[in-house]
């Protein structure tokens, strides 16, 4: 076996089958990959290609294979990124079998797919997953006279629950035999070969169908009929929604939470007892670096980790339970008004509990325009980590009741500052891709995929982010220690000086050089913001000695003015980070960030400069 490197970097090896992954959206062909690969898999660049695919290398009785998940697509001539992602990948890589996911019970909708590969000549193995749900609803495939139709080999499975996965395994080996691994060649002239065959291809799909499916002469699904009739109830439907979420968002939360801070409160104790001592002999300024620099970047990544894991646990359950495509489908009229679609509605309201998580659920949206909209306005939501600022600074400032309002404001904003942003940009992001639903029955999810998905979730979060947060903590580190010899974060200190020169720009908008500083700090996380405003003014956070001395020094115009910027501006270092790794584009990335940073600009501007006109103090 050889290995050789093309002109994009990805290392192709001399003699291992290239196995591709094709089927529509909801068929479960993750999950069969999922189940296929363990935990195998992973993210690769391919020639030709803008995005990347997941991949996996399998043995199969001696046999080396690269399994490549390609994205879901509805028709091979289709219009959509995604279906262009996979005719380039056709096109320009030699594959040695397609293995062709379809949803048995939706064989008469589906069918189109199989037909297509079988007559670019494109050697083929069609799965019918999702056999139980077929049986369940009446549906009958005689297989045999399936195969004879197409002239391709045939399996009804399950791979939810791994029936026929065995079978599965064997067929591809079996096929693959018959032909000598990277033999072949892209295909040629791919939509002019499919066009030609259009007309045939209809009549053909009813001829197969009439003569090897049975179809019921009424659907057995009697359950989802009664959920959906409470579910998508257009008066009912959206707060059943509504509290569904809050329902999720307090199971996260209340298990996260603990979780958070557990792990952090571990590694501030191996910190402390185990770390710090056995640096005692080195350089303060070395021993500072290190614990409180890099140990303390790789707590904040640490400390996101739980709840992103829980959020992934739930909303695995919410999607493959066939909920979620019903929440987008509710809010689909009137998020298309703003140029997004009902997905982004579910996913800026994940946004209220963790930004990054809802950036990386974009991933199911196929429209790049579609998808960097969505990525735009999520940064505004509200998130726990803002929360606690606001919760803070509203119990220093204002009675109880006031407080409440503040707090209610600050919700109102987020969506305003989202809608906003929506409007004005949809026609520069826009989207090419029509919301095509398939609203699935309902499901039981399995645990262990629902675990898997989770896993797999967490673990792309620490791969990309972790390097973006560590530099940013270390740098604001250094900020606030150099140069030697000077406090940390006092007026000499290099970020003391970052919060001067900024007052021309800060100032008008009641922010004071202690407060920049605190706002350096937020760009890192949000939770730092607090314990940045503990070191400043030298108090302890958890203590009301720091809201008096913020009192004495801010008015209550400036702590709003102040919450009103850490609302809207900059989102924190670690959904930047997702955006950029998300989007692939380090303009937009740039663009998002200066977007948040004008907009909460203006918006403080405004009230503070208004806050005075009127007379309020």
């Amino acid at each position: 076996m050889t290995h050789c490197l093309d002109a994009t970097g990805l290392v192709q090896v001399h003699g291992q089958a290239t196995v591709a992954v094709l089927g529509m959206p909801n068929t479960g062909k993750s999950t069969l990959f999922s189940q296929l690969t363990a935990a195998h898999a992973h993210i690769g660049n391919w020639p030709g290609l803008t995005v990347d695919l997941m991949q996996a290398e399998l043995t199969l009785e001696g046999r080396n294979v690269q399994l490549v998940d390609l994205p879901g697509i509805y028709d091979l001539r289709g219009h959509s990124e995604d279906e262009a992602v996979v005719r380039r990948f056709l096109e320009s890589t030699p594959v040695d079998l397609v293995v062709i996911i379809l949803n048995a019970s939706q064989i008469d909708r589906q069918l189109r797919l199989a037909l297509q590969v079988r007559q670019l000549g494109l050697p083929a193995l069609l799965l019918l997953n999702m056999a139980d749900e077929a049986r369940r609803f009446g549906v009958a495939i005689d297989i045999e006279e399936l195969e004879r139709r197409l002239a391709l080999p045939v399996l009804l499975i399950s791979a939810k629950y791994r029936q026929g996965l065995a079978q599965a395994r064997q067929a591809i080996n079996r096929e693959l035999a018959a032909s000598e691994p990277g033999a072949g060649s892209g295909v040629r002239d791919l939509e002019a070969r499919l066009a030609a065959a259009d007309a045939d291809r209809a009549a053909a799909m009813e001829t197969i169908l009439d003569a090897a499916v049975t179809f019921p002469a009424q659907w057995r699904d009697a359950l989802t009929r009664r959920l959906d009739r409470w579910l998508l109830h257009p008066l009912l439907g959206l707060p059943i929604f509504f509290l569904v979420m809050a329902l999720m968002f307090q199971a996260i939360y209340a298990l996260g939470v603990p979780m958070q801070e557990a792990l952090v409160a571990l590694i501030e104790n191996l910190s402390l007892n185990v770390l710090t001592p056995a640096l005692a002999s080195w350089p303060s300024f070395a021993r500072g670096f290190i614990v409180d620099g890099v140990v303390l970047g790789i707590g904040t990544v640490s400390a996101f980790l739980p709840v992103i894991f829980l959020f992934f646990l739930a909303m695995g359950v919410v999607e493959d339970s066939g909920y979620l495509s019903r929440a987008a489908f509710l809010m689909d009229a009137f998020m298309e008004r703003l140029g997004l679609d009902g997905r982004s509605f579910v996913l800026s309201l994940m946004g209220f509990g963790c930004n990054v998580p809802a950036i990386l659920g974009t991933r199911v949206m196929r429209s790049s325009g579609l998808r960097l909209l969505s990525m735009l306005v999520i940064p505004f939501s509200l998130c726990s980590a803002r929360l606690n600022v606001f919760l803070f600074m509203a119990s220093v400032f204002f009675s109880p009741r006031q407080g409440a309002l503040v707090i209610f404001g600050l919700y109102l904003l987020s969506f305003a500052a989202a809608i906003l942003t929506a409007l004005l940009f949809k026609g520069r992001f826009a989207s090419e891709e029509a919301l095509v639903l398939e609203l699935p029955p309902y499901r039981l999810p399995t645990v262990l995929q629902v675990l898997r998905r989770a896993w797999a979730e967490v673990r792309h979060f620490w791969f990309w982010a972790r390097r973006y947060i560590i530099f940013g903590v270390v740098a604001i580190w250094l900020l606030n220690n150099l140069p030697l010899g000077v406090a940390p974060a006092s007026a000499a200190s290099l970020s003391g000086r970052l919060g001067e020169l900024l007052q021309p720009v800060l100032a008008p908008i009641g922010i004071n050089p202690r407060l920049t500083v605190a706002l350096v700090f937020g760009f890192i996380a949000k939770e730092i913001v607090l314990g940045g405003l503990a070191v400043i003014y030298g108090q302890s956070a958890g203590h009301g000695a720091l809201g008096h001395a913020l009192a004495s020094e801010v008015s209550w115009v400036q702590a709003v003015s102040f919450m009103l910027f850490t609302l809207l501006y900059t989102p924190c270092l670690s959904t930047v980070a997702v955006i950029r790794t998300e989007s692939k584009r380090l303009g937009f990335t740039v663009f998002s960030v200066l977007w948040s940073l004008v907009l909460a600009w203006l918006v403080s501007f405004c009230f503070y400069q208004l806050a005075w006109l009127v007379g309020w103090r």
